[in-house]
């Protein structure tokens, strides 16, 4: 009886026997004559030190530890795969393209940290300005692994820096593609849309208008939420003599995001003017500034159509409003010096200017990039630190204060 179970015995042995195996091979490994523990460098107080300067941002720390734990395994692949990064955020790019580079000259590395020592080499050559290396490196990382999703989102940063529109636009595709359905977020197609943008600004400046307007519609069609598509497409139809359809658009822009609003509210004055309808104008307007009580920048237009329409003593009441939901805008202040001249520097008018802007601290408009917190005079669609799309915001200084003239 006994006997009729003694190959299935020794099969399960077999088999404990093989796993025991197995599990002693992934902790240790044969190294110039010796077995070695894999684990030994991770095991490393330095490695654990390493790791908790790495994530307080004391780098200079990270990098001794690490290096440190380094010499315990010089076979520890993935920590020298760090320190090359650390060095590359240092701005010691050679040290860190030699590090990365000696790693893919070892003779038994896996499939996985090839692929990931020939990404962090790209990202190095990246840093130091080396294009084509950069190419290069990210492309043989997709011949290893061609859904690498880190590598197409750098060849795209690379694409648009050179601006090359349509072939980031192609990856950007790709990367679309590759990510699961649930995954394919409204950022996908966000980022499409504003690459359509570009591709619609590079057919404008070589005059091919068809081309340009189609990839504006595109643009509008993938995200109804992007504002220089709006911009564009209205300015392409306003020249091609359609100023009713130049102004559906834009105020087609302001349905969508009627925060953004400001960005038309010349265009839109000068179209509403010409028609015979400034009143348009003002009803538009007031009623933004009444959906949204913080918007500054509606009671900014309000008053700068104000007063191009005659009217200083609304304009410079629209323009206390501004000032208070946002009393350091420079444009505000540049906006109320222009109605005080136009009223002759009426005594009443400046006094009630100079108690609404006597704590201020005037500033240019400022933007903040939310990713890399990047600050700008002006509204940018793309980061130039941290190459995000529509990532600014504005930065404000202080919380609206309540006045007299907010609800203006």
């Amino acid at each position: 009886m006994i006997a009729d179970y003694l190959p299935l015995l020794s099969a399960l042995v077999a088999f404990l026997f093989g796993l025991a195996a197995g599990k002693a091979w992934e902790r240790y490994k044969l190294h110039e004559g010796r077995w070695i523990d894999r684990r030994k460098a991770r095991q490393s107080p330095h490695y654990i030190q390493g790791l908790n300067f790495l994530v307080a941002n004391q780098l200079d720390h990270a990098i001794e530890e690490l290096s440190q734990a380094a010499r315990v395994d010089e076979d520890a692949v993935e920590i020298h795969m760090i320190l090359g990064n650390l060095y590359r955020e240092k701005g010691q790019v050679g040290r860190a393209i030699q590090i990365h580079q000696q790693i893919l000259q070892r003779p038994r590395i896996s499939k996985l940290e090839h692929t990931y020592a020939l990404l962090c080499l790209g990202l190095d050559f990246t840093r130091g300005g080396f294009v084509d290396r950069a190419h290069e490196a990210f492309g043989e990382v997709l011949r290893l692994d061609p859904s690498n999703e880190h590598a197409l989102l750098q060849l795209q940063k690379l694409y648009e820096d050179q601006n090359q529109w349509a072939e980031a636009y192609r990856v950007r595709r790709e990367l679309a593609r590759e990510d699961e359905p649930e995954r394919r977020t409204r950022r996908h197609l966000q980022i499409q849309a504003f690459l359509e943008n570009e591709l619609g600004m590079q057919a404008l400046s070589r005059h091919d208008l068809p081309a340009a307007r189609k990839h504006f519609e595109s643009a509008i069609e993938l995200d109804a939420e992007v504002a220089p598509a709006y911009l564009n497409l209205g300015d392409v139809k306003r020249d091609a003599g359609d100023m009713a359809g130049a102004v559906e658009i834009w105020e087609h822009l302001i349905a969508s995001m009627p925060t953004r609003a400001h960005l038309v509210a010349d265009r839109l004055g000068d179209a509403y003017m010409a028609a015979g309808r400034a009143d348009a104008f003002e009803h538009l307007f007031r009623r933004i500034a009444t959906d949204h009580p913080q918007d500054w920048r509606a009671r900014l237009a309000l008053s700068r159509h104000m007063l191009r329409a005659g009217r200083p003593e609304d304009a410079l009441q629209m323009a206390l409003a501004a000032l208070t939901i946002n009393p350091h805008a420079l444009l505000v202040h540049q906006a109320a010096w222009d109605i005080l001249l136009d009223l002759n520097l009426d005594k009443a008018s400046v006094e009630r200017y100079v108690t609404h802007s006597r704590d201020a601290v005037f500033y240019r408009d400022p933007h903040i990039c939310l990713r890399c917190r990047y600050r700008s005079k002006e509204l940018l669609w793309r980061c130039p630190h941290c190459h995000e799309w529509n990532s600014f915001v504005e930065d404000r200084l202080a919380p609206a204060r309540p006045s007299e003239d907010s609800d203006a």
